[in-house]
């Protein structure tokens, strides 16, 4: 458990942190230059709109380490072992990794490609977990807070938190006047994915013909041969893990599977761009709000705090949704060589 440390605290600091990210969103919007590529690294390509954030993260860690101790993981961040490799960066600097109290998992732009062209919200997420050493893994995460950054039409974005076996709760903010009002939630109910959202991401070539083939086959066995005359099933292809996340629990979706890195595992291919850890930081909401979330192959979703490792995994708006699906989607899966 995280040592000495309100967790209400963390949560308060995290949603203070994500909000000085969102105003940033916000300013920057019909500025020009935020698609530009600034670099890549090992986990994504760094485009300018997440570059400007990176100082407000390391001023927030310099700041909280004055009286925490932490680990921050977040991608962009180079190991303080060197080499260029990306890893967890201490705080106060120049601390052992040992002495720190808690490791701060951060992803703070969810979704670069949808808000920088204005198109769709992305989300600031962020994780804290007890340090455990490196081997400290997204299941060891108590604490957890995201919050929408808005495109430039939106008048309301919404923050939601979670404490480890205290559920998940909900604001809605008013970005008029940063009035904010409780939001109510609920994953779906339905125990079919007739009639309902449905999605296997396909975001880039690479692994398309898969991912459709695998949602034709998941949809033959759940609810017989398509008729192409009705449209039953929708997909919904939101480039943003944290944001497919949030479909999942506010209601709207009721299947949502990540599957790139079995897909290229299975095709023989390279590891491509994929979802990653600091990706799924906020989980927990997800678990806590009723969510249940498994790796490709029905088993409970969990990983290492890092920006690297890819991360295959499926959510389901409820259990008898899981039950339902998870073993279809195994066998499709194990079929094909998984």
């Amino acid at each position: 458990m995280l040592r000495s440390i309100d967790p209400q605290n963390v949560v308060d600091r995290l949603v203070e942190l994500q909000r000085h990210v969102r105003d940033l969103i916000i300013r920057s919007h019909g500025t020009a230059g935020g698609h530009e590529v600034t670099r890549s690294t090992a986990a994504d390509t760094i485009y300018a709109i997440d570059a400007d954030v990176e100082p407000l993260i390391e001023e927030f860690c310099r700041e909280w380490s004055k009286t925490t101790p932490l680990v921050l993981i977040a991608e962009g961040i180079e190991s303080e072992h060197g080499g260029g490799q990306e890893g967890g960066k201490v705080f106060p600097e120049g601390s052992r990794e040992e002495d720190a109290h808690i490791r701060l998992i951060i992803d703070p732009i969810d979704g670069t490609r949808g808000i920088m062209y204005d198109k769709r919200p992305a989300w600031a997420l962020a994780g804290v977990a007890p340090n455990e050493g490196p081997q400290t893994r997204l299941r060891d995460i108590e604490v957890a807070v995201m919050t929408e950054l808005p495109t430039s039409k939106m008048g309301f974005a919404d923050v939601l938190s979670a404490i480890k076996l205290r559920g998940a709760k909900g604001r809605r903010v008013d970005l008029n006047n940063g009035a904010e009002k409780p939001l109510e939630f609920s994953p779906s109910q339905e125990t079919t994915i007739d009639h309902g959202f449905a999605t296997i991401a396909d975001f880039f070539p690479g692994t398309k013909v898969l991912a459709g083939e695998v949602m034709e086959e998941l949809v033959r066995n759940l609810i017989g041969p398509a008729d192409v005359t009705r449209a039953t099933v929708f997909e919904d292809q939101y480039i943003s893990t944290g944001g497919q996340f949030y479909e999942l629990i506010i209601g709207h979706d009721r299947f949502l599977a990540d599957l790139r890195p079995i897909f290229y595992r299975i095709q023989k291919q390279p590891e491509g761009l994929c979802c990653h850890p600091y990706d799924c930081a906020t989980m927990l909401i997800a678990e806590e709000a009723g969510v249940i979330l498994t790796d490709a192959l029905g088993q409970p979703l969990d990983g290492p705090l890092d920006v690297t490792n890819g991360i295959s995994w499926a959510g389901f708006a409820n259990r008898a949704l899981c039950r339902e699906i998870a073993p279809v989607l195994t066998r499709c899966l194990r079929a094909r060589g998984a």
